[in-house]
């Protein structure tokens, strides 16, 4: 095996762990850890998607639902909940036992879906983990219907000097400590700041999904540039 799939496969293993683990309490961190933010980051990156009652939607690392939920209100029932994390789905499932749809553990490098099976793909802070982001926008492409989106919700780092040095510090100090005492994981929140900064710098969003093969892609940032939705359309 060369060194890039075995650090692929590492990945794949440890954030799989990861996640298993912090499971239980991981709504709780995000509200925690967001200050209630997030709640507001999900509604606006699914009302820029346009999603209503005729959309058939695949949330990639659903996690718990929250994507989920928050789609049915725009009349949105027909979900696929896509995860690697076998704890994280049990509690999707558990929270979004309405939906007409299938729920499976996978990568989001394999979708199992056929061709143009959806309408939208959602990722709410999950693109991070991917282990190989440019075949999972050539898989998204192959599996949402022309005139479709694939709309990634991710954080950013900030391009205002003295916010971002407030961002850092509460990232790089407050934010590891507070995620151990909640969650019990040593550390998963000291991967969070660090693989944010290490996607910020080397991962062009628009130009991966250009690559993929979307005809449009938009990119929006809030909350004083600490997260951006990205919309690309089929």
């Amino acid at each position: 095996m060369s060194n890039s799939l075995f650090a692929k496969e590492e990945k794949k293993t440890e954030v799989k762990r990861m996640f298993d683990s912090i499971a239980p309490r991981y709504d709780l961190l995000n509200r925690v850890l967001s200050m209630g933010v997030d709640n507001h980051w999900r509604k606006k990156a699914l009302k820029l998607s346009s999603v209503g009652k005729d959309t058939v939607l695949l949330d990639i690392a659903c996690g718990t639902g929250d994507v989920a939920i928050k789609a049915r209100k725009y009349g949105v029932t027909k979900i696929f909940g896509a995860d690697f994390s076998f704890n994280m789905l049990e509690l999707f499932n558990k929270k979004v036992d309405w939906i007409k749809g299938k729920n499976f553990q996978t990568a989001a490098e394999f979708i199992p879906l056929k061709e143009e099976t959806v309408t939208n793909i959602t990722v709410a802070f999950g693109v991070r983990n991917f282990y190989d982001i440019p075949q999972a926008f050539r898989e998204f492409n192959r599996v949402i219907k022309p005139g479709g989106k694939a709309t990634v919700l991710e954080f950013a780092m900030p391009k205002n000097g003295l916010f971002k040095a407030i961002y850092k510090f509460y990232f790089k100090n407050v934010l590891p400590w507070v995620g151990k005492v909640v969650s019990g994981h040593p550390m998963a929140y000291d991967y969070l700041p660090d693989s944010v900064e290490d996607f910020d710098r080397n991962v062009d969003l628009v130009k991966l999904f250009k690559e993929a093969g979307f005809s449009r892609v938009e990119r929006h940032l809030f909350t004083f540039g600490i997260v951006q939705i990205v919309i690309a359309t089929k």
